[in-house]
């Protein structure tokens, strides 16, 4: 593979793409396609521009970047929710607008960081939108035991993961981490517009607290929390939902423990954190 190629080589793919080849959209996990971004995308509205933010290293594949975490926070009775920045007003363009930001290890964490893909015309990333953070697990996940021991809208639990050490599926090694798809800030909201979640809980997750040093470790002990790391699971090529150990063709790409994305073979690595940056699209107008 040379250095500007951004398939790895066993795909067999060249590194220009026309149009969007097949999908990996999970039904009740909404998904935009760039026709989305282009014609639901308000110029005049609100946040956007050039955003610093912190997620999981794109390894290889035509995504540009990587996605971005959410902080995961957990409640006294052991419900998982994701940290949304606080809510202000500020003047922005000469007018006075809501945002949702504070800063976290030198670096502004915004809703900026998920407006993308569609994402900044969804209901919940709005910084007022009348939702309660916590994550719920997702319509029809890809994980056997999601299927069968939690419910769709479900909050999620810290207790559902507690084998999470020594988990596995018929993808790549168990005990890697015990994963699941879920939606945030998305009750009461057509599926097409849930924000989805990938979670994982992982003993990886705390040995990277532990060897992490700077702005990189005081990130990851606000994010991170018993072990879980969260993404907002939007491809950033062409906006389809990855998976951890979700699909079984991410094996010939060197994907089976890591995310992975069918569309164009996209592959992150979930348990490498680093600060990036990209330009945020606005939210439409309020």
């Amino acid at each position: 593979m040379t250095s500007d190629d951004k398939y790895p080589k066993v795909s067999g793919r060249r590194r220009f793409v026309k149009g969007v080849v097949g999908g990996a959209a999970l039904a009740g996990i909404g998904t935009a396609t760039s026709g989305t971004v282009n014609t639901m995308t308000n110029p005049s509205g609100a946040g956007g521009g050039v955003t610093e933010y912190f997620g999981i290293e794109k390894l290889f594949g035509p995504a540009p970047r990587g996605m971005p975490q959410i902080p995961v926070v957990i409640d006294d009775d052991g419900f998982l929710m994701g940290l949304w920045p606080k809510v202000s007003e500020i003047i922005e363009g000469g007018r006075k607008v809501t945002v949702a930001q504070q800063e976290i290890a030198g670096v502004t964490y915004s809703s900026d960081w998920f407006q993308y893909c569609g994402v900044q015309t969804y209901p919940g990333v709005k910084p007022l939108a009348d939702q309660d953070n916590y994550f719920r697990y997702a319509n029809n996940p890809p994980y056997k035991w999601q299927k069968e021991e939690v419910s769709p809208g479900a909050k999620v639990h810290i207790d559902d993961f507690e084998d999470y050490v020594t988990w596995g599926n018929s993808i790549g090694k168990a005990g890697v981490g015990k994963p699941a798809f879920a939606t945030w800030r998305s009750q009461d909201v057509p599926p097409q517009v849930q924000m989805p979640v990938q979670l994982i809980r992982s003993t990886i997750v705390d040995n990277l607290i532990s060897n992490a040093q700077g702005e990189t470790k005081q990130w990851l002990q606000e994010s991170c929390s018993q072990g879980f790391i969260a993404i907002l699971d939007k491809c950033t090529h062409f906006c389809c939902v990855p998976g951890f150990k979700s699909f079984t063709d991410s094996e010939k790409f060197d994907g089976a423990d890591l995310i992975y994305c069918q569309c164009h073979q996209s592959v992150y690595d979930p348990f490498s954190i680093i600060k990036d940056r990209f330009v945020a699209l606005p939210r439409t107008e309020e």
